[in-house]
């Protein structure tokens, strides 16, 4: 899968506020199908607690046109 512009700086941000990317790309199985999402992340909030767990699906709008790009996203 291409990466999109800001994955790297995405990536970075979670990271330096404590998630754990679990997943690059993430894939959810749905039925008989799959749908793959840009990251899986998962960040401890207690031992007893367990964790927070987040999908993350990265777009640039960069063409002229964001309505475009909202509607290709």
């Amino acid at each position: 899968m291409a990466k999109d512009l800001y994955d790297d700086v995405v990536c970075t941000a979670l990271i330096q506020d404590g998630w754990k990317i679990t997943d690059d790309p993430l894939i959810l199985k749905i039925g008989r199908g799959s749908v793959f999402v840009d990251l899986g992340a998962e960040k401890l909030i207690a031992a007893e607690r367990g964790s927070d767990k987040i999908a993350i699906e990265i777009k640039s709008f960069l063409s002229p046109s964001p309505i475009n790009d909202l509607a290709t996203a």
